[in-house]
């Protein structure tokens, strides 16, 4: 018996295997492509290949807000049933997902002073949220509250590092996500862009190399850097937007270098892929420094 529940957006992207084995809850943010909505799940009207596709081919695909009159409906139905839920959303530098969370629950907490429901902000996406999510799970399966693991989490979510490399920044501006200035530095033909999620949970670009190879040993080799001699990070997670290969090779780099416990390659949703276009590829784990750390050590000047 699980003693709470804990819940995502589908930004997360964890395999749906792994939601189901350990009863994770879903809570779809709706997207939409050249106009058409999508509200139940990730790919239930259309399939990850054919949305890369479209998108390759000039189609235009957003998101849109979990509005809080959803979380409202989420939260009350668990509190009727004396339920203990745990949300992990969206970085609140991506999104507005999580204040919208906050306000659901302030409402809901108003009403019921004594619901046990905690919404954690992330400050980080699709895989970044899903190595806080496996760590969450882990600290349940030692007998942790949904309190105890709420609070965990707040003090660990600044060490899950994400690095990313795309093909065509030019997804990220249209999206709000990144300056057009950053964007059209980044996109030289040739030149590969690296980015990270900073310690505010927002999008930052941090360094720039000649071809995808370069690329993605460049985020192995930052993914070692901010590890300790005999650390052994687990999970590893890697995600792509239909480049498959690309992601087995990176995979295949980290374990040729470091010493590291499961790596899981998965495909990017389409709530961060409508973002960051096909062709991208990005890392997750948790560093043995945290990101603020990270930040100074190796990009302050």
């Amino acid at each position: 018996m699980h003693s709470f529940t804990i819940m995502v957006d589908t930004s997360c992207d964890l395999p749906t295997e792994y939601l189901e084995e350990n009863n994770i809850e879903m809570i779809p943010i709706p997207f939409h492509i050249d106009g058409v909505q999508h509200n139940e799940g990730r790919w239930q009207e259309i399939s990850d290949i054919d949305f890369y596709a479209a998108l390759g081919n000039g189609s235009v695909a957003g998101t849109a807000l979990i509005n809080p009159e959803s979380f409202v409906e989420i939260f009350s139905d668990y509190t009727a049933r004396c339920e203990d839920l745990l949300i992990i959303t969206l970085s609140s530098g991506l999104s507005g997902t999580y204040q919208n969370s906050v306000i659901a629950l302030d409402e809901v907490k108003e009403k019921h002073p004594g619901c046990n429901i905690f919404t954690v902000d992330s400050i980080n996406a699709a895989g970044g949220i899903g190595v806080l999510t496996m760590l969450a799970v882990n600290k349940r399966k030692e007998g942790l509250s949904v309190s105890e693991t709420a609070q965990w989490l707040e003090e660990k979510k600044n060490s899950c590092i994400s690095l990313f490399t795309v093909d065509d920044l030019m997804f990220l501006h249209r999206g709000g996500r990144l300056s057009k200035v950053s964007a059209v530095a980044g996109s030289i033909i040739g030149i590969k862009p690296l980015l990270n999620v900073a310690p505010d949970g927002t999008l930052k670009l941090k360094d720039k190399v000649r071809g995808r190879k370069a690329a993605l040993e460049k985020l192995a080799s930052q993914m070692k850097r901010s590890l300790a001699p005999g650390s052994t990070p687990s999970p590893v997670l890697i995600s792509h937007s239909d480049c498959a290969e690309h992601a087995q090779r990176l995979a295949a780099k980290i374990k040729a270098t470091m010493n590291v416990g499961e790596i899981i390659i998965m495909m990017m949703g389409p709530v961060i892929g409508a973002h960051v276009g096909p062709g991208t590829v990005a890392l997750f784990f948790e560093g043995d420094m945290t990101r603020t750390e990270y930040e100074t050590k190796f990009y302050s000047k």
